[in-house]
């Protein structure tokens, strides 16, 4: 039996993208000061009306939403941010394009395709893997999504795996990043290879944990 497979309702989808989420802080300091980006698969409805998160208790995602209670998520198709938000590449310095929200207190990436603003209606953080649910209070397209393409699906995998480098260890990631770059190779552009390159890099400095025994 495949119960990964029934560990979401059936007529719900896991949808990659980026979150935004601003930390608590004094009043003096920007939005954009204190502004995190990560990447994140929540379980979406069909009508996007719920996203159900599940951050680690380590995460700043998770720490944000718990003092705050509100984010953006974004459906993007630049996969370069992706693989940076992921290696924990991005600092708010005001480089990443973005405007206030509409009604939460909180950021938008202006070169998103679309986002969802969100407030928390439930959250369970009693296990180390959290459930937060949250609901959506406004909406808005923003361009038009660029499509399918193979690199951009291979480079989203790899930012997966390089976010559990510390459950896997390097190699096994490394091994898959042989695959994945000759897809990149195939049908990618400047940004896939270099967002490929990057996480690679990232990988192989990664130091597994030392055996116990």
């Amino acid at each position: 039996m495949n119960t990964k497979a029934k560990s979401r309702p059936s007529e719900s989808w896991i949808l990659e993208g980026i979150m935004t989420t601003v930390a608590a802080g004094p009043a003096n300091t920007g939005l954009e000061e204190r502004l995190n980006i990560a990447p994140m698969g929540p379980i979406v409805d069909r009508e996007f009306t719920r996203f159900i998160f599940r951050p680690f208790k380590t995460s700043t995602t998770y720490q944000n939403l718990k003092a705050r209670g509100a984010g953006v998520f974004h459906v993007i198709d630049d996969v370069l941010l992706l693989a940076r938000a992921a290696l924990g590449k991005i600092v708010p310095d005001g480089s990443i394009p973005c405007r206030p929200a509409q009604i939460i207190e909180g950021l938008v990436l202006t070169d998103a395709c679309r986002y969802y603003e969100l407030t928390v209606v439930e959250f369970n953080d009693r296990d180390e893997r959290t459930r937060i649910v949250t609901e959506v209070l406004a909406r808005e397209c923003l361009r038009d999504f660029f499509g399918f393409n193979r690199a951009r699906h291979a480079i989203v995998e790899a930012s997966i795996l390089a976010t559990r480098l510390f459950l896997t260890g390097r190699e096994p990631v490394l091994q898959e990043f042989e695959r994945l770059q000759v897809i990149v190779d195939k049908t990618g552009g400047d940004r896939e290879q270099q967002a490929m390159t990057e996480l690679r890099q990232y990988a192989e400095a990664f130091r597994d944990a030392p055996d116990p025994t």
